[in-house]
């Protein structure tokens, strides 16, 4: 019924540290995933909870904009992936003249929340093109 969409892009976190984080919580209910991040020891699970977050409140403003009723324990996270951003390039000195090169990467974060009956639409959907 209600579907939203959560993004954050170019945080400095690097992709591959993000999608440790964004994996604990693929499928979760939405305050069960904010649960799950508050105490993840990762670095990055703070913006992706801030971002999960945020998407509840997405969902809360959309389900009042079309006169719907929501509730928060029926949002799942439907869809989070982490994609690579932009990589700052820069040079650290080493011995003899020589320059060895740091790569600060940097990931654009999505997060889709929406409750049980789009969900259920979305897989059927998708199991009827795979039979086609």
């Amino acid at each position: 019924m209600v579907e939203s969409i959560a993004r954050v892009r170019h945080i400095r976190v690097t992709p591959m540290k993000a999608r440790r984080v964004v994996n604990l919580i693929r499928g979760k209910q939405a305050m069960e995933a904010l649960a799950i991040l508050k105490f993840a020891p990762q670095g990055a699970s703070e913006p992706v909870y801030k971002l999960v977050a945020s998407a509840i409140a997405n969902a809360k403003v959309k389900a009042d904009a079309s006169n719907s009723y929501l509730d928060e324990q029926d949002l799942f996270v439907t869809a989070a992936f982490v994609d690579e951003g932009t990589t700052l390039k820069r040079f650290q000195p080493r011995a003899q003249g020589r320059a060895f090169q740091i790569l600060k990467r940097s990931s654009h974060i999505t997060v889709v929340l929406s409750t049980p009956d789009e969900t259920e639409a979305a897989v059927k959907g998708s199991q009827k093109a795979g039979k086609k």
